[in-house]
């Protein structure tokens, strides 16, 4: 079973991945987070408490033809489709 990450090294650990954002704030990549090898539900967990949202990621778009006995499927794995990243409001880490 893994261990929890402390609030330190959760904060730690996005300092170091976290960039800063144009429209302001910070971002950081759903990969790296997975790709630290932490304890990836705790630091999701740790996001949403301080107001980090889950960057909406758009739908392909709905092929020409997407009618019949694979339609259902395509609209299916359109939904299913993880956040690519996190942004963080500017004071998430201070």
């Amino acid at each position: 079973m893994a261990e929890i990450p402390e609030d330190a090294d959760i904060r730690a650990l996005l300092r170091r991945l976290a960039r800063p954002r144009p429209a302001g704030g910070l971002v950081v990549e759903r990969a790296a987070l997975l790709a630290a090898g932490s304890d990836f539900d705790a630091i999701e967990a740790w996001l949403r408490k301080h107001g980090a949202v889950a960057e909406e990621v758009a739908p392909p778009a709905s092929r020409p033809g997407s009618v019949g006995l694979y339609a259902e499927r395509h609209a299916a794995a359109a939904t299913a489709v993880p956040a690519a990243r996190y942004v963080l409001p500017a004071d998430a880490l201070a």
